[in-house]
């Protein structure tokens, strides 16, 4: 049997653990505010094409900024197909995930604007589009529920030259001609 101070001591550094485990891991999608709905396409990096049982929708993803490929008043971007390809691979079509909106529900474009979870696994789509380097953060009020988890993954990704931090100057550089 342990000393008082020690199993104290143990306990303590029990809590401590698990605080600090829950503060690290994004803190997943909220009960109320969320719907199912499965992917009929990527049309870019941070937009995708859903259906819910209402109908289909466009819905673009909140708190990221992926390069851009498909304005057509804008050139593409560095990294813009790659972060497209990565959005496709991780959201195929008929994959199913769950969306959670903000505090708004739509953009001036019409848009559902949403954070997207996948329901096989639970994983964070928007925060793995920064994790990997494929995304910049976007924070536009009111819709900022994750922005703190959002810039520690960017810190991290920039830092260590992830994704587009490592093949292009900035999130905004178009894409130059002949580079593929």
């Amino acid at each position: 049997m342990y000393p008082p101070n020690v199993r104290v001591l143990g306990f303590c550094l029990g809590i401590f653990l698990i605080v600090s485990l829950a503060a690290c891991r994004p803190s997943g999608p909220p009960a109320s505010g969320s719907t199912n709905a499965s992917v009929i396409e990527v049309i870019d990096g941070d937009t995708v094409r859903l259906r819910f049982a209402s109908g289909d929708e466009v819905v673009r993803l909140l708190g990221v900024d992926t390069p851009e490929t498909v304005d057509p008043n804008r050139p593409a971007q560095c990294f813009g197909a790659e972060a497209s390809t990565f959005l496709s691979q991780l959201l195929p079509a008929g994959h199913h995930v769950l969306v959670v909106r903000d505090a708004q529900t739509r953009d001036a474009f019409g848009r559902l604007l949403a954070y997207l979870f996948l329901d096989s696994d639970g994983t964070f789509v928007n925060l793995e589009l920064i994790r990997n380097g494929f995304a910049d953060t976007l924070s536009i009020e009111p819709n900022t529920t994750y922005q703190s988890e959002f810039a520690t993954a960017l810190r991290i990704a920039r830092g260590s030259r992830v994704g587009l931090w490592g093949s292009c100057d900035s999130a905004d550089q178009p894409l130059l001609p002949g580079v593929p």
